[in-house]
Order: C-alpha cells, then sequence, then structure tokens
C-alpha cells in the first residue's frame, strides 16, 4: 500500500465519504465492512454518484484506475489520515474525558475561531473511524485543528494519539463512563490518561483544571498551562462562577454570561476560555464567543413548552454526569421541580448498584418529584411517596397520557438508549 500515492489521489478530492448516502461529487469513498454490510459493494454506486476514487479491500469490485485496491480499508483510512496529519504540519489540540467533550470541543472551537481558522470534529465522530475522518477534514487553510478522541476501553486514546501527534491536550474529567469495557474507575482513569503518556512522551503541552485532583496528579511531569477558580498559581485565574440555570463566570474585568445550564458546565466554559488565552485570543473576544454558544442535540437544553421550564439533557448519561446534574438541579431556585431520570448504560457488573447510589442520592430529596425510567432503575425501586418508577419507557407514557404536569421545572437525563426526548411529546 503506497499511502503518499494514495494521499496525492486524497489531494485531487474535495472530501472523504464512507457513506454512499452522503457521497459529494470529487470525493474519496473508503469501502469499510461493518457488522452487517460490506461497502465494497458500494464501489460503482460511489462513483456513480460522483466519487472521483473508491479504496477498496476486495479484488472482486475492482472497476477501473479509479479503484484502489488495499489489503485493508479501514487501515488505509487510518494510515492515509496520519499521513496527511503529517503532511500538514498545524496545530492540533487533542481532547479526550468521561464527560463534557462535545460541549468541550464546541466552545473551543467557537473561541479559537475568533482569531483563527479552526476545523474540529463533527458531532460525535471521535473512535478509530471517525478521529480519521476528522483529520482528514483539515486542509492547508487550517490554522488549528481540533480533535475530540472518544473511547470506552484501554489503549483507545493511545492509538488516537497515534494518529493524531496532537501538540496540545485535554482531559475533561475521570468519570464513571463505559465501566464495563475499561474495567472499573481505575481503568477509566488509566485510560485516558493515555493522552498524558504521549504529551509527556513527545514533549508536548497539556491544559490542566486545578480543581480536578486526579489531573493535578497525573500530569506533574508534563509542560502545562491550568487554570482555577481563586487559585493564584494557575495561568488563569477565574474570579468565580455560578449557574441559576445558566452559567455565569466572573473573569478578570468581565463577567460572561452563557446559554449553558448547570455547574457541571462552568468546567468546559473555563476550559475554552483557558486555551482562548494561551492562544492569544483577546478577553473580549473570548466573551462574545461564549455567550453566542448555543447548546443543541439534547444537551443541557433549556426549553419551554407550555407552562414548564425544560432542561433537556438526555444525550448521554453515566453515574458522575448524572450525579452532578442532579446536584445543580437540586440547588436551583425553582419551584415546583420534577426529575426524569433514564437508565445508565455500559456500567457491566457495577450497573445495579450504580443505579442504587442515584436512587439513594435523593433519598432527602422530599420537594422534588422524582420518575425513574428503565429497567435497572425498576429493580432498585423503592416505596417513598414522591419517587415513581416505570420499567419501561412506554409504561411512563402511558401514565403522562392521563397526567397533566403544569407549571414545573424539570429535568430530564439519561443515557442515550432512553431516548428520553420522547417525554416532550407529552408534556
Amino acid at each position: 500500500m503506497d499511502i503518499a500515492y494514495i494521499h496525492s489521489l486524497f489531494l485531487k478530492c474535495n472530501s472523504v465519504s464512507i457513506d454512499t448516502r452522503k457521497i459529494e461529487s470529487k470525493s474519496l469513498f473508503v469501502a469499510i465492512k461493518g457488522e452487517n454490510f460490506d461497502a465494497n459493494t458500494f464501489a460503482k454506486d460511489a462513483l456513480e454518484k460522483g466519487a472521483s476514487y473508491v479504496i477498496i479491500d476486495d479484488k472482486d469490485y475492482l472497476i477501473d484506475q479509479r479503484t484502489i485496491l488495499v489489503e485493508n480499508s479501514l487501515i488505509a483510512l487510518q494510515e492515509l489520515a496520519k499521513f496527511h496529519r503529517q503532511y500538514l504540519k498545524l496545530p492540533i489540540i487533542a481532547l479526550t474525558g468521561s464527560n463534557g467533550k462535545t460541549t468541550t470541543k464546541e466552545l473551543i472551537n467557537v473561541v479559537l475561531s475568533k482569531k483563527y481558522k479552526t476545523k474540529a470534529t463533527v458531532g460525535n465522530l471521535n473512535n478509530h473511524i471517525g478521529v480519521p475522518l476528522t483529520l482528514l477534514s483539515f486542509n492547508s487553510e487550517t490554522e488549528i485543528g481540533i480533535v475530540e478522541m472518544g473511547a470506552n476501553h484501554k489503549k483507545e486514546i493511545e492509538f488516537l494519539c497515534e494518529l493524531a501527534k496532537p501538540d496540545y491536550g485535554y482531559i475533561t474529567n475521570f468519570g464513571k463512563a463505559h465501566l464495563e469495557g475499561f474495567g472499573g474507575v481505575e481503568g477509566v482513569i488509566i485510560g485516558k490518561s493515555e493522552m498524558y503518556n504521549y504529551l509527556s512522551q513527545n514533549d508536548k503541552l497539556a491544559f490542566i483544571n486545578l480543581e480536578d485532583k486526579i489531573q493535578v496528579e497525573k500530569s506533574k511531569s508534563l509542560k502545562s498551562y491550568s487554570f482555577g477558580i481563586k487559585k493564584e498559581n494557575a495561568n488563569v485565574n477565574i474570579n468565580s462562577i455560578a449557574a441559576n440555570p445558566f452559567v455565569e463566570i466572573h473573569f478578570s474585568n468581565l463577567i460572561i454570561q452563557t446559554h449553558l445550564i448547570g455547574l457541571y458546565n462552568a468546567n468546559n466554559i473555563n476550559a475554552a476560555l483557558t486555551i482562548g488565552k494561551y492562544f492569544g485570543v483577546e478577553d473580549i473576544a473570548i466573551k462574545e464567543a461564549l455567550e453566542s454558544y448555543i447548546p443543541e442535540n439534547n444537551r443541557s437544553q433549556l426549553i419551554s413548552k407550555g407552562t414548564n421550564q425544560i432542561i433537556l439533557d438526555a444525550y448521554n448519561a453515566n453515574p458522575s454526569s448524572m450525579a452532578v446534574a442532579i446536584e445543580n438541579f437540586v440547588q436551583l431556585d425553582n419551584l415546583n421541580k420534577i426529575m426524569i431520570l433514564g437508565d445508565m448504560f455500559e456500567l457491566g457488573k457495577e450497573s445495579q448498584n450504580e443505579h442504587k447510589v442515584i436512587v439513594n442520592l435523593l433519598l432527602d430529596e422530599n420537594e422534588v418529584v422524582c420518575y425513574f425510567i428503565g429497567k435497572e432503575f425498576y429493580n432498585n425501586r423503592i416505596d417513598k411517596t414522591n419517587f415513581h418508577f416505570y420499567e419501561t419507557f412506554d409504561a411512563f407514557s402511558d401514565y403522562l397520557k392521563d397526567t397533566k404536569i403544569e407549571n414545573s421545572s424539570i429535568l430530564i437525563k439519561g443515557s442515550r438508549g432512553m431516548a428520553l426526548e420522547r417525554t416532550l411529546n407529552f408534556l
């Protein structure tokens, strides 16, 4: 496989695609095998739809000089991305973490774009396929690349760092996410810290949140640029934060009033602010960028529906993000508070205990009506006046059809598989 030759063909293309439903004219199509399909069978279709070249790994689908035969299409995509990253030589910021990756990535992007031509991971294309596609979206006009990296097992971040070769790294936090794949919280810390290992071995810089003891401990040997709240030893010292419900940051002589909900988003905002400062973005431009960002895709959205105010945070959930969402919601001044909480997935043998912990967190909250949805919560049900348990979403929706909720503040939080945004249809 001559990656330099494939790269020369790639440079003649406008984009890369792995899905013939999204083929663009003059694109490079990479035929990757999935569990239930063989994309080699779509090679001809890709060319007919306007692709300039297709990469295949099955000789039976050779068509003409536009088909590039390789041993493994996925590896070819990854090696092409690695070659392209070295070819461009642009500065790259990589970030990972248990919670807040995508929001932080988007905030960093809006801040840095005030001064630079930036490109960042689209959506959550943050795995062994998404990261290569992100790297291949960068071009000669890109001044800073921002790469989100996700992982659900050890060695994955290590592999993605070898592809992207970041110059800067940030870990949002070390939480109870993907415990099944990582084998527990300690496994999460080891897995996420693979980014620190790469930065250390290659004399690169890490952005560090001094509020996070694990970050501070794990980054002692690294070149770093830090932030903290009322911490004189921080490179960027935040005066104060508040959230009722929107996060407000007091920094220097500025008050930054964001559209993000919850104290748990404060560190995401502060990280973007800090990275902006490091790259020389003016304070007033940082303020403008952070205040302009409006979350979407079910991530901490504030929605008004009828007489209800809803915090929709149904994109994903794990024990760490669920706990901080609850903590933030409980401290709000709002009256008539309701929580609708869905099962948390990928917790393996810790699942029953972690769901029990969440239920126990709310035992003393007698003024908040709590609806727990899903089998895991249902298996941890207890008899309490303001607690309601439903084994399935359908059972809960049947209840809502006969029960009108009005004049309430509502938190909706659950794993993606629960799709709790469906609740909006009944409110």
